[in-house]
């Protein structure tokens, strides 16, 4: 029998769907303490949570037999996913069971702080007739900035124009051609904020977003802006916030998310009159709940019985035999999905693939996958193999896929372009070669070059003289920064040439400074394949 564990409720329906399956050992076993829960996953075949239940890397250490981890939503905070890929487990969410309903909460929360309706019912339930002091704003005619074009904030601003209301779309990835078929304008954030008299949040967690929203960014605001946060907690300064709202600067605020859940009894976000709190109740409708119910039901069921894997945060959604097969091509495709990612611009119109060789004559729906989810794993929180595609769908990224039979120097080769909205290009091809199966990117836009993509890659325009090297590779050593390999691409009678370093480790903003300074350095981007 293999033991399912049910750590947090899900719908009914879900529940006996699994209950149904032959073979199968169905443990409900909500509100567990860690200790619990590492005694449960001890001899679990697989783990269904929602948001309530944390599996750390200490409690997956506890697992000896774990296949699978249903996730009943989109967020994936709460699963160390790393470490449930160091231990060969697949990490499985519901990406879209809960669209609509965080998009309803979200205008429910801009509703309430244009009409202050918690506030005059909790008057009136207290026996109080006071018609004055609720004195509210409308929708229609005002400007509402959406931060984060993605599923959600697409649903925001059909809304939106229902409302008769500006649209405003921040998202450094959503191209105007998009933009433009949503109704939407797309701004610059300083824009977003200064021009806005309704903001909302819809973005991931990321280093770029956390505390997106603070006293710099507010100081930029309207008075009287007012603002909700129903993606993540973090990406909301609270003091900020809360300073904001009690000057007045602020004049309504909702949230649905927090730093820390739940929120605590003395947090200075509550007692506060103009700003309306919910706990978490994005995917909190009976639909949405039936919808991830079932569907993680799903996903756990075909997994331990088929092996079929889908909606796969960690791995691609393949049979073992096809996965083992490709796993170094699938790698490789990842690497340079995500190396284009970080030396293009921002935004992109079209994100070219093509394979040569062999390549070209096989089923290439995993490569082209990967690809895509490596463009995305520095700006997407939620992509996988599933919903990469209509994620870059949303944004406006347009993905061509093409097969070539044109002769190379490899057996087979793996091309991916950026494509600007200006005509602005950016390439970069990789190969597989030898029997240990080594990933190698051969050439950089259009420049050949031979270099592991490992760790970190610096890449730099200098000038091409005698000692360069040598400079360079001065600098990086004074800051203990080790180069592993190095490549480099020259043309006769240009005067600059391309140099990869393969580095050991992620330079430091002193380094990458100290080697930007350097009068034979032109230019400079660092690639990061750690994260």
């Amino acid at each position: 029998m293999k033991k399912i564990i049910i750590a947090d409720p899900i719908s009914p329906k879900g529940v006996e769907l699994l209950k149904n399956c032959e073979g199968f050992e169905v443990i409900e076993a909500y509100n567990s303490p860690v200790e619990k829960v590492k005694e449960l996953v001890r001899d679990a075949s697989a783990f269904i949570v929602r948001s309530e239940t944390t599996l750390s890397a200490d409690v997956l250490a506890e697992s000896k037999q774990l296949i699978a981890i249903g996730r009943a939503g989109v967020g994936v905070d709460n699963i160390d996913v790393p470490a449930a890929t160091d231990k060969g487990i697949v990490v499985m969410n519901t990406p879209t069971g809960n669209t609509i309903a965080t998009a309803e909460l979200t205008f429910t929360h801009m509703l309430c702080g244009a009409r202050p309706i918690p506030q005059a019912n909790a008057a009136m339930q207290a026996g109080g007739w006071d018609r004055k002091n609720f004195k509210g704003t409308e929708l229609f005619n005002k400007t509402l900035a959406i931060l984060g074009m993605g599923r959600i904030g697409t649903e925001i601003a059909k809304r939106a124009k229902a409302f008769n209301m500006t649209v405003l779309a921040y998202d450094p990835y959503l191209t105007e051609a998009k933009a433009k078929s949503v109704g939407v304008e797309v701004v610059t954030l300083d824009e977003a904020f200064a021009k806005a008299d309704f903001i909302t949040v819809h973005m991931p967690l990321t280093p770029a977003t956390k505390h997106m929203i603070n006293a710099d960014s507010i100081a930029k605001m309207k008075k009287g802006v007012r603002i909700f946060n129903c993606a993540r907690g973090e990406i909301v300064n609270v003091p900020d916030l809360v300073e904001g709202l009690k000057s007045g600067k602020i004049a309504a605020a909702g949230l649905d998310v927090y730093e820390n859940e739940p929120l605590e009894k003395d947090s200075p976000l509550r007692g506060i009159k103009n700003l309306v709190l919910t706990p978490h109740l994005g995917a909190s409708t009976s639909e949405a709940q039936e919808s991830c119910g079932i569907e993680v039901a799903e996903l756990i069921a075909n997994a331990l019985t088929t092996g079929e894997i889908k909606n796969s945060v960690n791995t691609p959604s393949a049979d073992a035999d096809t996965l083992k097969k490709f796993a170094p091509h699938i790698e490789l495709c990842e690497k340079l999905g995500s190396l284009i990612q970080q030396v293009s611009p921002n935004r992109i119109a079209k994100l070219k693939i093509k394979f040569f060789g062999k390549l070209a004559e096989t089923d290439n729906t995993l490569l082209t996958l990967a690809v895509q989810k490596g463009y995305l794993k520095k700006i997407s929180d939620s992509a996988n193999d599933v919903n990469s595609p209509s994620i870059l769908k949303n944004l406006g990224v347009e993905v061509e896929v093409a097969r070539s039979s044109v002769e190379t120097n490899y057996a087979e080769l793996i091309n991916v372009t950026s494509e600007c909205e200006d005509g602005e290009t950016h390439s970069a091809s990789g190969t597989v070669i030898g029997k240990n199966s080594q990933q190698r990117i051969v050439s950089i836009n259009e420049k050949a070059v031979e270099i592991a993509p490992k760790n970190c890659l610096l890449f730099l325009r200098n000038t091409d003289i005698s000692g360069v090297v040598g400079i360079i590779g001065t600098v990086l050593g004074k800051h203990g920064c080790n180069i592993a390999n190095l490549s480099v691409s020259r043309v006769d009678g240009e005067k600059t040439a391309l140099s990869v370093y393969e580095l050991d480790e992620v330079p430091s903003d002193k380094v990458i400074a100290d080697v930007n300074a350097l009068d034979c350095v032109s230019r400079l981007k660092v690639v990061d394949f750690t994260k």
